[in-house]
């Protein structure tokens, strides 16, 4: 179940608020031994041994929750989670495990046992889960908070946090589906882009990237131009994102409607990025949009345009 962007709702008395994490969604079936799945059905479990921790549990259950990697601070570290995203070989794996060590954030109990539970109200659920209450080295329960949404949101912008996330206390859960029972409210705007080309740099990116051109998936299943980025990049970024799409080159446009870009070279739509920008354009485009970094757990068919003000 995914969330849908929207306003804090008017009638707090129907929601519970949870803080947004800046992570990536798994489910986690916590059994015998435990497997992570991703939100486009890829095992994932290899890529964060320090959660095979949680197994085993009696009765079995699956979990819905957030892989998460805090700073310091104690706060979502996109930055420090983001090069175990695609990361593989278990020498790597297990020394970013050990430098930077993930969390599991669980915010929904979707199994017990044999029993499904994901006609429950969203109340029922969360009730069971806090009485299962997960917990763990690497492992804890998103807290419900508790008090008006606007004051909420105030503080996790003081914070520095992404937003809040409201569920309907009457809700079900639905299975893949993107519901307004579950509302993202965001202090910041991120949104996933395709990458469907590059446009060659000039001075010190001679030759190289200067900036990515981006596409998001339209309602009839077409890509369709948001912008370029060509900030927020590290050298080390742009080697890999270089290395990346060179076998990926292609002579034409994969889109329906290209836009003219002098000098872009396209590139086949298999990669998916993050940005954060500040608004969209009236024609439909990011406004001074910065690199966050390639988002492997997506797939191109799941990136559509959040929100068009």
């Amino acid at each position: 179940m995914l969330a849908a962007r929207g306003p804090l709702p008017s009638d707090d008395d129907r929601w519970a608020y949870e803080m947004k994490f800046d992570g990536i969604r798994a489910i986690c079936y916590v059994e015998e031994s435990l497997r992570l799945l991703s939100r486009n059905g890829n095992d994932i479990t290899v890529a964060w041994p320090e959660l095979a921790q949680l197994a085993p549990a009696e009765p079995h259950h699956v979990l819905d929750g957030e892989i998460v990697v805090f700073d310091h601070r104690g706060r979502p570290s996109f930055e420090s989670l983001q090069p175990r995203m695609h990361q593989r070989h278990p020498g790597e794996i297990n020394a970013m495990a050990a430098a930077a060590p993930a969390t599991y954030v669980v915010f929904d109990l979707l199994h017990i046992g044999a029993r499904p539970l994901v006609d429950l109200p969203y109340e029922q659920r969360r009730a069971l889960l806090e009485r299962i209450d997960p917990r763990g080295p690497h492992l804890r329960l998103s807290p419900r908070l508790h008090g008006h949404g606007a004051d909420l949101l105030a503080e996790s912008a003081r914070l520095g946090l992404e937003g809040l996330i409201g569920k309907r206390l009457d809700g079900p859960y639905l299975p893949g589906r993107r519901s307004p029972l579950w509302t993202k409210i965001k202090n910041v705007d991120h949104q996933e882009g395709v990458i469907v080309g590059w446009k060659p740099g000039a001075g010190n990116r001679i030759g190289r990237i200067g900036s990515l051109v981006l596409a998001v998936t339209d309602a009839a299943g077409d890509l369709v131009y948001i912008g370029n980025v060509g900030t927020g990049f590290s050298r080390a970024t742009l080697a890999d994102l270089q290395a990346r799409l060179a076998p990926l080159h292609r002579e034409s446009a994969p889109l329906g409607k290209p836009p003219h870009i002098p000098g872009v070279i396209w590139v086949e739509p298999r990669l998916v990025g993050e940005v954060a920008f500040s608004e969209w354009t009236r024609d439909g485009i990011l406004r001074h949009p910065t690199w966050r970094g390639l988002r492997p757990d997506k797939t191109p068919a799941q990136v559509v345009r959040e929100r068009l003000d």
